[in-house]
């Protein structure tokens, strides 16, 4: 795997102060992305044990509320094994700090495809971005159509749990649930 980019400081993408790791490569380029340069997945730089451990220590710091991985698509096929590793690691390392994932795999394929990932995330915001969905005031996510899910409430009751302060349900419209 390579990666775009290690943030020792986000405030955007998840609660509080996060380390933020921007994977490199993604099959879905959805119009509109703001982050086409890390569609290529032979770019960036390889990812290894050294970036979980530089990640592990920047996590770790009392004023880091936690981690939060996205990309490019974190979740591609190609990742498979060492972002399980990673978010695996994080989870044992970082106690106390939690997990944002953003994929545009839905909940419900990543259910299917990647269940041991899911045990590790806190948060999940899924689903492609949508330009025409696109709305200034959504936190944490970039069009209406994503979900912000509390994937560990969700695993216990095997259904979707929208987390009710970072995303409330805000109706219905052509794609499904806002």
């Amino acid at each position: 795997m390579h990666y775009a980019q290690i943030r020792e400081i986000d405030v955007a993408n998840g609660e509080g102060i996060r380390v933020s790791l921007y994977t490199q490569g993604c099959h879905i380029h959805c119009p509109g992305c703001f982050n086409e340069e890390t569609w290529d997945f032979n770019k960036g730089k390889p990812f290894t044990q050294k970036e979980v451990d530089v990640l592990v220590n920047l996590i770790n710091k009392p004023h880091i509320k936690g981690f939060t991985l996205l990309g490019g698509e974190p979740m591609s096929p190609e990742n498979k094994d060492v972002i399980d590793d990673l978010l695996r690691q994080i989870h044992e390392r970082c106690p106390g700090k939690d997990i944002w994932v953003y994929s545009s795999y839905t909940w419900e394929v990543l259910l299917e495809r990647r269940p041991e990932a899911l045990s590790y995330m806190d948060i999940l915001v899924d689903g492609p971005f949508i330009e025409d969905l696109k709305y200034a005031s959504l936190k944490f996510r970039g069009s209406s159509n994503q979900r912000i899910i509390d994937v560990q409430e969700s695993l216990k009751i095997h259904s979707v749990v929208r987390h009710p302060i970072y995303d409330p349900d805000l109706g219905e419209n052509e794609y499904g649930k806002n």
